[in-house]
């Protein structure tokens, strides 16, 4: 890891989002992290919290904004965690979601994300050639699997809408050296780890994404084995 790394983790939950900053704090890297439960302080790990709502765009500049006045570089980590979903008020009727909440949600997974990479990169162009530049977004199998399970529908769109322009981001800036992932956790079968999803298994994979290898940019991986190549 190169000296004063710095990573972002925008959704910092209990789970995923906790164990990701635990594993690269471990890793020397300085720590910023978003939800709405921050505070604009420090955590008791000596995180910089952040407040935010990430069903509204508009506030992810802010967010770099504090982290590079906090730590004095912008972050060259961006991890996007943030995901929603509404039941259909209708249990068995897919399209009963009103348009409204599909929106709403896909602020929160797709647009936000996006808008979070736009401001990695403005970042990224300012600092040294030598510092890696990745932006990890936690994904699942729908971008490439149709799920029968009316109340995963928004979830499913706003990841595979994300999906799309993270390949096509890593595609396109790869020769940068700006790398963008969409994770993807599996079950040794292939099958989606579901309620399995593993904190500490993201933390160790999301660390070893940060510092580069040969992984695409779909990063389907299994606990305990890392990256695995299910197509």
């Amino acid at each position: 890891m190169a000296a004063n790394s710095v990573v972002l983790i925008l959704g910092a939950g209990p789970r995923v989002g906790a164990s990701v900053a635990a594993s690269f704090a471990k890793n020397s890297y300085k720590v910023a992290i978003a939800s709405r439960s921050g505070t604009g302080g420090k955590t008791p790990e000596g995180f910089l919290s952040l407040k935010a709502d990430l069903a509204k765009p508009e506030c992810i500049p802010d967010l770099f904004d504090a982290v590079k006045k906090e730590f004095s570089a912008s972050p060259n980590i961006v991890v996007y965690n943030g995901a929603t979903l509404t039941p259909p008020p209708k249990e068995d009727s897919l399209l009963s979601v009103p348009y409204e909440a599909l929106a709403s949600d896909l602020n929160t997974n797709t647009v936000s994300p996006y808008v979070a990479a736009q401001e990695a990169i403005k970042g990224w162009q300012t600092l040294p050639k030598e510092a890696k530049k990745t932006f990890i977004y936690t994904g699942n199998k729908s971008n490439v699997h149709l799920m029968p399970i009316p109340i995963t529908m928004t979830l499913g769109v706003g990841k595979s809408a994300s999906a799309y322009w993270i390949g096509l981001a890593d595609t396109m800036y790869s020769a940068q050296g700006y790398r963008f992932f969409y994770a993807d956790q599996r079950n040794e079968d292939g099958s989606p780890a579901g309620f399995g999803l593993d904190g500490p298994a993201h933390g160790e994979f999301y660390t070893l994404l940060a510092e580069g290898g040969e992984v695409p940019w779909h990063a389907t991986f299994v606990k305990g084995q890392g990256y695995v190549d299910f197509k």
